[in-house]
């Protein structure tokens, strides 16, 4: 560990944020391993794909993150934002106010968490959401970025919310291109919440013109057909570990987004609900990487592709060598999925002893 990264991303050197994202802030409920069909009791916590990996980026990693989301205020508002300062991540709200009846709402996510050989079930109330009403406009772009801003990274569950809040994502990727900071995007193909207004073919649409803007690329094979709509072979026809299927549709983003740097993902065969081989790739610049494969005792397996972004992220930010950051990524993942909840519960230095060993020894 320790080597150098080749210069495939220039990032700036100096910059108030080190890392800012555009997305909606939802709180998920969660009742265990009880199905929500008979549970009496949640847990809540704060979640977000977007915000997931700027709330990791500065917990666990210790970067200087923002986000760009809307904040309704009524108490469910009080109680994200309350979560949004405990992860140090520095908010720019656009405000609404809620009517005391339907809105507009903060989203709720219903997750159980399964069990064995019973699957987590997911589903959403995202009626009225304040978040799928940000548009073109809502904040000062130039204001934001004009302190400095190294990375900016956004996602298609917030590109999914509305007819406005792709173009959102458009509008802010390019000042974040004309202000020098590196953009990503997860791709994070959502089929229901793409079914309710145009489902593969919208989807592909909206997203192809987002990355258009995109330097590093996140998604994995499912994700690159039906959140851009290029042809692969069949996801299912495969071990969920073999990156061939993958690697062989790198050709074909590349052709249609030649600006593109760097495309990175999870692997993840999942023998039950709590037992997982897990595993990460990335194309960089040309070159292919894999990260090694280990097997996981999952306790919640919500935001573990967030969490792999987010140590992938730290890596590159950092200018560590195309492996570490890999694995870096892995082993983040790999550690928030044996926690509750959709954030980072572990430190930098079980991520760095788990990247390079990837093993549960007791630490004394």
């Amino acid at each position: 560990m320790g080597d150098k990264m080749t210069k495939v991303l220039d990032i700036k050197q100096n910059a108030e944020l080190d890392f800012l994202s555009l997305g909606a802030l939802v709180h998920r409920l969660d009742p265990g391993i009880i199905p929500f069909r008979k549970a009496t009791e949640c847990l809540i916590h704060v979640s977000g794909g977007e915000f997931n990996v700027a709330a990791n980026l500065s917990d666990c990693f210790k970067m200087n993150t923002a986000i760009a989301t809307a904040m309704v205020n009524y108490p469910i508002g009080d109680l994200i934002a309350e979560r949004v300062k405990a992860m140090g991540v520095k908010p720019f709200y656009k405000m609404f106010k809620h009517n005391g009846v339907n809105g507009p709402n903060m989203a709720t996510v219903y997750s159980d968490r399964g069990f064995g050989s019973r699957a987590p079930v997911v589903f959403y109330n995202r009626s009225n959401e304040a978040a799928s009403f940000l548009k073109p406009g809502d904040f000062n772009w130039n204001e934001i970025f004009s302190k400095g801003v190294k990375w900016f990274h956004s996602g298609g569950i917030f590109a999914s919310l509305s007819e406005t809040t792709g173009q959102l994502i458009i509008e802010a990727m390019k000042e974040a291109k004309n202000s020098g900071a590196i953009t990503s995007f997860d791709l994070n193909y959502r089929a229901k919440l793409w079914n309710i207004w145009g489902g593969e073919q919208k989807a592909a649409e909206v997203i192809n013109e987002i990355v258009k803007y995109v330097d590093v690329l996140v998604g994995n094979e499912e994700d690159l057909q039906k959140g851009l709509g290029i042809p692969g072979p069949d996801v299912h026809s495969k071990s969920k570990l073999d990156p061939t299927v993958f690697f062989g549709m790198i050709d074909n983003v590349i052709n249609k987004f030649p600006q593109i740097k760097i495309v990175a993902t999870t692997l993840r065969e999942v023998h039950s609900t709590n037992n997982h081989s897990w595993s990460a790739v990335a194309w960089i610049n040309g070159k292919t990487y894999q990260a090694p494969t280990c097997e996981l005792n999952v306790y919640d397996r919500v935001g573990g592709g967030d969490g792999f972004a987010a140590g992938f992220i730290y890596g590159l930010l950092n200018n560590l060598s195309e492996e570490e950051s890999l694995k870096l990524g892995w082993a983040h993942g790999a550690l928030l999925t044996t926690t509750p909840g959709d954030t980072t519960m572990v430190t930098l230095d079980e991520v760095k002893a788990f990247a390079q060993g990837g093993s549960a020894r007791i630490q004394r």
